[in-house]
């Protein structure tokens, strides 16, 4: 019904703001929120994650997936949202599940910071370059599978 959309639509101003939804009765309880909250200006579009809309230059997305589905839905709104993120861009979620979404979002950005609270996790990650990327890979070391082969013997050419 649109509290954190507006929430943050009322600090960074209704035209800076899209909220999407693929329920109607979600769009209709977003759009009597944003009246009720006296918020011109935020483009609300009926959409399955971010496939309905067309911008490619968000600075922030922010996402409360469903937890009841399985991964599909998370793993379309994870992939589309990088495409749709600016440089130097965001992307925060908020989940109960852990495993699953640090890996994908590792993944697709190429690392993620994860915060708990109150048995939710918050997940921020940013859009950055992909030699920013490969510099942060190499300041972490090998990754797990070459530290199995090599016993963990960084740096040995082995």
């Amino acid at each position: 019904y649109g509290v954190v959309g507006i929430a943050v639509a009322k600090v960074i101003g209704g035209e800076n703001a899209v909220m999407s939804d693929i329920s109607e009765q979600a769009l209709a309880l977003t759009n009597a929120n944003l009246e009720l909250n006296g918020l011109n200006g935020v483009e609300v579009i009926k959409s399955n994650g971010l496939k309905e809309i067309q911008d490619k230059d968000f600075t922030l997305i922010l996402s409360n997936p469903p937890y009841h589905t399985d991964f599909s839905v998370a793993k379309d709104f994870i992939e589309g949202g990088y495409k749709k993120i600016a440089l130097g861009g965001r992307m925060i979620m908020v989940t109960k599940r852990l495993t699953w979404y640090r890996n994908k979002l590792t993944a697709v950005f190429g690392g993620v910071k994860v915060f708990e609270s109150d048995g939710y996790y918050v997940f921020v990650a940013e859009k950055r370059r992909r030699t920013e990327r490969r510099q942060e890979k190499k300041k972490q070391g090998l990754s797990k599978k070459l530290k199995r082969k090599y016993g963990g013997k960084q740096g040995k050419g082995k």
